[in-house]
């Protein structure tokens, strides 16, 4: 058990002897003088690229797989 506290407390104690500080991830407060380049936004529709589908009776899977085959045949 002494060596399981050991084995825990051995990175915390290392941890202390470190030479520097870990860097700041915090965003500075004055955003607006930072240097990045932002595009401007644009309004976009949610629905832009709905088109409308009404319900249709099932086909035969048959009919359907032909139909979608493209032209010229199987080389």
């Amino acid at each position: 058990m002494k060596l399981l506290i050991l084995v825990a407390a051995l990175p915390l104690f290392a941890s202390g002897c470190a030479a520097t500080l870990p860097p700041d991830v915090i965003a500075t407060g004055d955003l607006a003088a930072s240097q990045a380049q932002v595009r401007p936004l644009r309004y976009t529709s949610p629905v832009s690229g709905y088109t409308h589908r009404v319900p249709v009776d099932p086909q035969p899977w048959r009919n359907q797989n032909g139909a979608q085959t493209p032209e010229g045949g199987a080389s």
